[in-house]
C-alpha cells in the first residue's frame, strides 16, 4: 500500500502543542515503517496568527512561524485546505479556548476530523453536544478527546468501551486533578502548612497560573461531566454539588494580590480538617458519580490511608470505575494525570486511531 498521508492543522502551540510537534518530527521514521503513515502538519496557528506550508512544517518550524505567520480566521484555514485539495484532514486543538470550539461544526462538515485536549466542547450545554456528534455521523467523521480527563491514562476509552459493550457503570470515583493530588499527598505526609504545599504546586508549574483555578473544584467538576455524559448521563455543568477548597476571604472576587499575599490563611481550617479525621486516614480532593443516585459531586473526604487513594502518590491520578459486573472491586486507572508530555502524547495516539481508520476506510474503497 501507499504511504498514508494524514494532514495535521494543529490550534494551539503552546506547552501542549509544541511537544506534540516534536514527538511527531522526532517519530516520523518510525511511523512511516511501522504504520505506513506521514504525519504532516500544513497549518499551525497560535490564537491570533497561523503559518502556511503545504508539505508540513520541518525543524525550524518556531523561526519559520515567527517570520511568515500571518492573522487568520477559521474559514481561512477551511478554504486554503480545500484549496490546496488536503485530505484526511484532522483538527488538533491544543488550546483552552472557548471561541475555537464554536469552529467544530463548521470543520466537521468540511471534511475535518478533530482531536482535542480542551474540555470546553465536552462540558457546554448538551444541546450543543448533541449537535456535535450529530455532525459528527452525518458527515462521518470522528471526535476524540482522551487527554480530557487524565491527560494520556487511558480513561475516556475504557469507560466507553465497558458501556458499549452493554456494562452497567455504577459509580465513578477519583483524583482527577494533579495539582491536588500532589498538594494534598504532601500536606497528608508531612508536618508543614497548607499554603506552603500551595505556594510549591505553584512554583513547580502543577497549577493554573491562578491557582483558584484549581481550588475551586470547577476543573475537577469538568472532567466528572465528560466521564457521566460518555455513559449517556444528562447532566449539565449547574447540576454537580461543588464543594469549593477556597475561602469567603480567599475566593475569585478578590484580585490576585490580595490571594497572592493571603494564603496563610487557608491553613487553620485545613490543619483542622487533617487533625479531626479518624487514626490513619489522610485527606482527597475527589469527583463522585453515584449512577445509582443519580448524583454528581467534587468534595473534600477522610480515607484510610490502605485504600487506593489513601496510597496516592505524588501527582497522580486515580479514577475508580465500579459495574455491575466487577461488583465491590472497582477497576483502578492510576498514572500521571498532568504534564504536556504526557498530554501530547496522549493527543497523538488519538491522532495515530484517527488514522487507523482513514487507512481501512480507503482499503474498503479502494
Amino acid at each position: 500500500m501507499s504511504t498514508l498521508k494524514i494532514n495535521i492543522i494543529l490550534f494551539g502551540i503552546g506547552n501542549v502543542g509544541s511537544t506534540l510537534i516534536k514527538q511527531v518530527i522526532e517519530s516520523q521514521k518510525f511511523f512511516l515503517e511501522k504504520r505506513n503513515v506521514d504525519l504532516r502538519f500544513p497549518i499551525i496557528t497560535n490564537s491570533t496568527l497561523a503559518f502556511f506550508e503545504k508539505n508540513g512544517i520541518k525543524n525550524s518550524w518556531e523561526a519559520n512561524f515567527a517570520q511568515s505567520a500571518i492573522p487568520f480566521r477559521v474559514e481561512d484555514i477551511i478554504e486554503y485546505a480545500q484549496e490546496q485539495q488536503l485530505e484526511n484532514l484532522i483538527a488538533v486543538d491544543a488550546t483552552a479556548s472557548s471561541e475555537i470550539v464554536k469552529s467544530y461544526i463548521p470543520l466537521i462538515q468540511n471534511g475535518f476530523n478533530i482531536v482535542t485536549a480542551n474540555k470546553k466542547a465536552n462540558t457546554l450545554d448538551l444541546n450543543f453536544y448533541k449537535e456535535l456528534r450529530k455532525n459528527l455521523k452525518n458527515h462521518d467523521k470522528t471526535f476524540l478527546y482522551e487527554t480530557n480527563v487524565g491527560a494520556g491514562l487511558p480513561v475516556v476509552q475504557t469507560i466507553n468501551d465497558l458501556h458499549f459493550s452493554g456494562e452497567k457503570i455504577t459509580k465513578i470515583r477519583g483524583v482527577f486533578s494533579g495539582s491536588l493530588s500532589y498538594i494534598f499527598n504532601r500536606f497528608s505526609e508531612e508536618e508543614t502548612t497548607f499554603s506552603k504545599i500551595l505556594v510549591d504546586a505553584e512554583k513547580n508549574g502543577y497549577t493554573e497560573p491562578d491557582s483558584r483555578e484549581d481550588l475551586s473544584g470547577n476543573d475537577v467538576a469538568r472532567k466528572l461531566l465528560i466521564l457521566a455524559r460518555e455513559i449517556e448521563q444528562e447532566f449539565e455543568f449547574s447540576d454537580i454539588k461543588i464543594s469549593s477548597l477556597l475561602l469567603p476571604d480567599l475566593n475569585e472576587q478578590h484580585s490576585k494580590a490580595q490571594y497572592a499575599i493571603n494564603k496563610s490563611a487557608f491553613d487553620k481550617p485545613f490543619n483542622i480538617a487533617k487533625i479531626t479525621q479518624p487514626h490513619n486516614h489522610v485527606l482527597r480532593y475527589v469527583g463522585e458519580l453515584d449512577v445509582i443516585a443519580q448524583n454528581l459531586e467534587v468534595k473534600l473526604i477522610s480515607v484510610p490511608k490502605t485504600s487506593a487513594l489513601g496510597q496516592l502518590k505524588g501527582a497522580d491520578n486515580l479514577i475508580e470505575i465500579y459495574t455491575k459486573s466487577y461488583g465491590e472491586i472497582p477497576i483502578v486507572i492510576q498514572g500521571a494525570g498532568a504534564g504536556k508530555e504526557v498530554t501530547a502524547r496522549g493527543v497523538l495516539t488519538d491522532i495515530l486511531k484517527i488514522s487507523d481508520k482513514i487507512k481501512i476506510q480507503e482499503a474498503i474503497f479502494q
